[in-house]
């Protein structure tokens, strides 16, 4: 793809979609804001509208998922969680979403309403409406199958909305559970890849499992790491943070199906998309205490402490022998069409 034509690299996360952001969209849009809050210019999972006492958070997301029915969900599950989660993490309870979809002439209705009961029992676990939305239908041969797109509302006190650029040196770093899960179990799936344990997407809502720690006040930075997966969530976070990070790899929670299929397919499970995982820096005094509510949570039950906040600009990895390596952000999400 020259240099002048949109890629798939250009939506797949990484510094590949970070460069269009910022050379191409960001350049050409003037009014980023409202009322001071946290501006499209921050590129965090949303944006904060303060109005009185509060802050409105707000994010909105596009999904063209392939297939549209995978091992442990749809597009309609993925459409409400990935757009809850993007609220949630920036310490906000999520309130409501808008639901846009655009649909093939052709496109089977009973798939359709498969989608949006999923998208309604989604929505139903954490205490979501969806309020709003628009329909449209294309010719048969100028979309592929359903696109939608999710808008996400949620609300926080004014000053307790929780940034991706806010680590503090000491920090401990915890990941909420196995990484890798939604990208290689699509890309197993799509290459015909069976285990004797099957391998499903993580898609889920987070809000319930992290609201304690947030309202603990606890978490001091907070990302869940999608398209570009682990490395690009951290990376990001600790960039954006002018500091440095050290992981500890044999703490950091993989499933062995995860490794497997990994291996075969020539991909790093720490680029691919999670759809169900938070990555957050937290106090190091309630460190221990976090863990502990997170682990008790229905989603939560491997999450582990894996690293912490160090000075430096680097993503630093210390390995089991004993050697340390650079995690660095990646090009793009390796597995295309993941959410």
């Amino acid at each position: 793809m020259s240099d002048n034509k949109i890629g798939m690299g250009h939506g797949a996360g990484g510094e590949v979609m970070s460069n269009l952001i910022a050379e191409t969209i960001l350049n050409n849009i003037t009014k980023k804001s409202v009322n001071n809050g946290i501006s499209l210019d921050a590129l965090d999972d949303g944006a904060t509208i303060p109005i009185g006492d509060y802050e409105i958070v707000i994010t909105t997301d596009g999904h063209t998922i392939n297939p549209l029915f995978f091992p442990g969900g749809d597009i309609g599950k993925i459409s409400a969680a990935g757009t809850i989660n993007d609220v949630s993490v920036m310490g906000a309870k999520p309130l409501a979403i808008t639901n846009a979809m655009i649909i093939r002439e052709g496109f089977p209705i009973e798939d359709l309403e498969k989608i949006i009961k999923s998208m309604d029992e989604t929505c139903r676990e954490v205490d979501v409406a969806i309020v709003t939305g628009d329909t449209k239908v294309m010719e048969y041969d100028k979309i592929d199958e359903i696109v939608i797109v999710t808008t996400g509302i949620g609300i926080a006190k004014k000053g307790e909305v929780i940034k991706d650029s806010s680590l503090n040196i000491g920090d401990k770093i915890i990941v909420t559970g196995t990484l890798g899960d939604h990208g290689m179990s699509l890309m197993s799936f799509r290459e015909g890849i069976d285990f004797e344990t099957d391998l499903q997407s993580d898609v889920a809502p987070v809000w319930n499992m992290i609201q304690e720690a947030v309202e603990m006040k606890a978490i001091t930075a907070m990302k869940d790491p999608t398209r570009g997966g682990f490395a690009n969530a951290i990376n990001e976070m600790a960039q954006k943070s002018g500091v440095g990070v050290l992981l500890d790899q044999e703490k950091i929670p993989i499933k062995e199906e995860v490794h497997a299929a990994s291996e075969m397919l020539g991909i790093d499970p720490f680029e691919v998309a999670n759809e169900g995982k938070v990555v957050m820096g937290v106090k190091s005094d309630l460190a221990d205490e976090v863990l502990e509510i997170i682990k008790k949570s229905e989603y939560g039950s491997d999450a582990a402490i894996i690293g912490e906040v160090i000075e430096g600009n680097h993503v630093l990895i210390e390995t089991p022998v004993g050697g340390q390596r650079i995690l660095e952000s990646p090009i793009a999400d390796p597995v295309p069409r993941v959410c």
